[in-house]
């Protein structure tokens, strides 16, 4: 009797990916399969596959990290199915919670991958992958911005140089700035310091404008529409809406506000245990970056936005905090509306 193949044969395949070297474990839908290790370069492992597993229906799943989206870009590229994973997605048994190596991983991925257990993370295009850098690279900035102020007010502190009253704030006027280019210690090397320390400030500060400008300016050309609509919300400025739009992407795809404010990280914690329920503040799971702007852009809400105030004002005595996350919540469902 003649046998016939009724059904393509799949493969599936986990990488542990890093930056020298990939671990590569292959299974099969009848076979566990092997695992070994490669050079980091997906036309190889494409090689490999049309080696030894001809004719297969290929899956490809590796975690998200800092080798970004090149190998998935790949992957698609050659027909595969591929799908970029977020770590904690990966489910471990008891004894493989203590236990880690590049090996295990790979095999956990294919694993997962072949009982159809993993779901991808939202891939962006080139364009707002790219855009999402330049915002990170503008926040990178403001964390730059504040270190050195913090230095240059630690070195009068350090010589015992009181700043004037009408001066000491956070906004650092020209005025503030020629009465630090006209203080004189005693000595040359002071002097010195504190000139680099101004022109390190100075350089920050101007590259953070022009970053925030090209920020802007891109934004409003290529995604001229959803930017315009998000600025119509009381509280979201321009550099807010950028973050949204490069962090989050299509807030379309997103099905409700349970699905976005979980992706953000503005949904509330609960531990329920028979009559036990306690509420445990917001998750700890967030996209914290734009968890943080939702919440700075909420304190600018309260001020401009008669409804936002009074809801602010309606739980009024409560802490402050909890308060204002409630607030960044409502925030969050006007957006997606």
């Amino acid at each position: 009797m003649n046998t016939q193949i009724t059904a393509t044969p799949k493969l599936f395949i986990g990488i542990d990916i890093h930056k020298r070297s990939w671990k590569v474990h292959c299974a099969t839908d009848l076979s566990s399969g092997k695992t070994f290790s490669m050079q980091p370069h997906a036309e190889l492992l494409l090689e490999y596959v049309t080696k030894h597993y001809p004719a297969y229906e290929v899956s490809t799943a590796y975690e998200a990290g800092c080798c970004g989206y090149h190998a998935h870009r790949c992957f698609v590229s050659y027909g595969w199915r591929s799908l970029v994973v977020n770590p904690a997605d990966i489910f471990r048994k008891g004894k493989e919670r203590h236990t880690k190596t590049d090996r295990i991983d790979a095999q956990l991925i294919a694993r997962e991958l072949k009982d159809d257990r993993l779901s991808s993370i939202c891939v962006p295009d080139k364009c707002r992958e790219q855009l999402r850098s330049l915002f990170r690279r503008r926040n990178d900035l403001v964390k730059d911005m504040r270190q050195i102020k913090s230095y240059i007010k630690m070195q009068l502190l350090y010589y015992g140089i009181s700043i004037p009253q009408d001066l000491d704030n956070d906004h650092w006027s020209h005025k503030f700035r020629d009465w630090v280019d006209s203080l004189d210690f005693e000595y040359d090397t002071g002097n010195e310091v504190l000139r680099s320390r101004m022109r390190s400030f100075r350089f920050i500060d101007q590259e953070f404008r022009d970053v925030s400008t090209l920020l802007r300016r891109y934004t409003k050309i290529h995604f001229k529409k959803d930017y315009m609509l998000l600025r119509s919300i009381p509280g979201i400025g321009p550099i807010v809406a950028s973050g949204i739009l490069s962090e989050l992407g299509d807030l379309r795809r997103f099905k409700n506000i349970k699905h976005l404010a979980g992706y953000v990280g503005l949904a509330p914690g609960i531990y329920q245990s028979g009559d036990t329920v306690r509420h445990t503040g917001v998750s700890m799971r967030a996209h914290r970056l734009i968890r943080s702007y939702f919440i700075e852009a909420s304190w600018q809400a309260i001020r401009t936005d008669p409804v936002m105030q009074g809801y602010y004002r309606k739980h009024h005595g409560k802490n402050v905090k909890s308060v204002i996350v409630k607030v960044a919540r409502k925030l969050l469902s006007r957006t997606l509306a």
